[in-house]
């Protein structure tokens, strides 16, 4: 076992705590859906290449982190989101909380009350669901939810993307309203899962974190410089918005391509959910 090898197992040994369980509870909250625990295939056998987490939003930049490899993960059942949160809700907890005000709700192209919010840090967004009573997804919980029980692509199937499917390729150059693309949605019924914002999830990022990964309700390395977010947006191209592609950006920043959805673990009471930090 190389030094390398040696340092990061130990790493994971510090992993931050969020507990899962295997409650018989099976009614989801309002606006969530139930998603089926179970031993699912992450990630991907072919990577793409990785370029400076600074570079997320530029136009011509590929991937960051690689994908692979496949490997198996086993994740608890949980609720997550049926759709991403919009600028209606997220402005009750702005009101409710004295908060400051997504980045870009003063944009006609993004303030509708049905679009998904835009313009919100990780912090901001783990806040919004805290107050909910949830949390983020964490990474493999993400993926769960939108690959389902299949070897696929794309939440739909494999079936290539397009307009009738999903947001993307700068077709409308904003977002669209959450839910709009019933043809798209995931096996759980959960909607724009690829395609429309960007998500913020749990983790922090790793690039070889697949390597090292535990194979039950992974959460990612214990702290880090960048956050993961999942999910192609309104800008992508068909290749970035594939369930498996990696991002990962500093948890400051507020970018209209970024968005998130909040999750719960299944019959775990919210005060045992990890606080922003």
């Amino acid at each position: 076992m190389t030094l390398f090898t040696t340092l990061i197992l130990g790493v994971f040994c510090l992993l931050p705590s969020i507990v899962f369980s295997n409650s018989p509870t099976s009614i989801a909250p309002k606006g969530m859906v139930l998603i089926a625990g179970g031993v699912y295939i992450m990630g991907s056998h072919k990577s793409l290449i990785e370029l400076n987490p600074g570079d997320l939003f530029s136009t011509d930049r590929h991937a960051l982190g690689p994908e692979n490899p496949a490997h198996n993960v086993e994740v608890d059942p949980f609720f997550i989101d049926t759709h991403e949160v919009s600028n209606r809700d997220y402005m009750k907890f702005v009101q409710t909380n004295k908060v400051r005000e997504p980045l870009y709700y003063k944009d006609p192209n993004f303030n509708d009350f049905k679009q998904p919010v835009v313009g919100i840090s990780w912090k901001e967004a783990q806040s919004y669901c805290t107050w909910k009573g949830a949390r983020l997804p964490t990474e493999a919980e993400w993926e769960k939810a939108s690959r389902g029980k299949r070897s696929i692509d794309y939440p739909w199937g494999n079936q290539s993307p397009d307009n009738a499917k999903l947001n993307f390729n700068q077709e409308i150059k904003k977002t669209t309203t959450t839910g709009f693309y019933e043809s798209g949605k995931s096996d759980y019924g959960v909607y724009d899962l690829a395609g429309n914002v960007s998500e913020w999830v749990y983790d922090w990022h790793l690039p070889e974190f697949y390597l090292f990964s535990p194979k039950r309700n992974p959460l990612g390395p214990p702290k880090g410089h960048y956050k993961v977010i999942r999910g192609g947006n309104w800008r992508n191209n068909a290749e970035d918005v594939k369930m498996v592609y990696r991002n990962a950006t500093i948890p400051s920043i507020r970018n209209k391509t970024l968005g998130f959805r909040c999750a719960q673990s299944k019959g775990i009471p919210p005060s045992k959910y990890p606080k922003p930090s």
